[in-house]
């Protein structure tokens, strides 16, 4: 489904989004935030697969991509208030917002600090604290979380084919390739070649990155927010491991109450792939379907 791509007024800048357009009148309007070093066409797949539906805008969060100009203050607390000024920009009133992996906290946060403005989360394989390895620090922490993700960000490449052929290579993504993830992966791509990198800045996904997992206010946020929220799990994991970010066991011991939060499991998807492949993207349309 074809997008158009927005350039939101934020503090410091422009905010770049991508705006997939609702094709019946009266279509709600959701938010889209995503993970810690990806971008707006992460959401591309669920765009297709909510065929109009609802209007999805996804942004670029500020240090990547299209926003990757955008000077700090980084941390999900500015990209909650970005998010809100898209709504502004727009014109909308009470939205949902849907997040993935980092941009799971990012909704959360947005819910506490504009409650007025947050219909309802949904929270793709992320949202809930995780154990943390690495001993406090972080660049070890995130090697030791997203792997090839945080390696890619010190590479350069030679040309757009060596970088595509770098993501192809991720085991978690390998089986289910598709022009819908080149299109992704193409988007972080900047330079000239032969040198060539992802746009990501890596002061910003270091400080996004502690909030994540060091931030008590941020990681227990999800305790505290007081929309309808749902949360999408996956059965496997960041490199297509067995065990998925998330079980039963880690949702007890981080207390999420599921008396105020739906927890459903997506089978046969991974971190990735939950936004990124057919089937993944249709389930998580699906519930995006049906938010307040």
């Amino acid at each position: 489904m074809s997008y158009t791509e927005l350039d939101v007024p934020v503090t410091g800048g422009t905010l770049r989004a991508c705006r997939w357009p609702a094709t019946r009148d009266n279509a709600p309007t959701v938010l889209a935030a995503h993970g810690i070093t990806a971008n707006a066409l992460s959401w591309a797949a669920v765009a297709d697969a909510l065929a109009g539906r609802a209007t999805l805008v996804a942004a670029d969060l500020r240090g990547r991509a299209g926003s990757a100009g955008l000077p700090g203050p980084y941390g999900l607390a500015q990209h909650a208030d970005d998010l809100i000024a898209i709504a502004g920009h727009l014109h909308l009133g009470r939205v949902a917002i849907a997040g993935h992996s980092m941009g799971a906290f990012v909704a959360a946060v947005a819910a506490l600090r504009h409650p007025d403005r947050i219909s309802s989360l949904l929270l793709v394989d992320g949202g809930v604290t995780l154990p943390t390895p690495g001993g406090g620090d972080i660049d070890a922490t995130l090697e030791a979380v997203i792997g090839p993700a945080m390696r890619r960000l010190r590479m350069t490449f030679a040309d757009a084919q060596a970088y595509l052929d770098f993501w192809r290579a991720h085991p978690a993504l390998s089986a289910d390739w598709s022009p819908v993830m080149e299109a992704y992966a193409l988007r972080d791509l900047v330079g000239q070649p032969p040198i060539l990198r992802s746009s990501c800045n890596l002061d910003a996904v270091r400080q996004d990155a502690t909030d994540t997992l060091l931030d008590d206010q941020i990681t227990t946020a999800i305790h505290r927010v007081g929309c309808p929220t749902t949360l999408l799990w996956c059965e496997r994991g960041i490199l297509d491991e067995p065990q998925g970010l998330y079980d039963e066991a880690r949702f007890e011991a981080a207390g999420v109450d599921r008396t105020r939060i739906g927890i459903e499991q997506l089978a046969d998807v991974n971190h990735y792939t939950i936004l990124l492949s057919a089937n993944g993207a249709a389930a998580v349309a699906s519930h995006i379907g049906r938010l307040p």
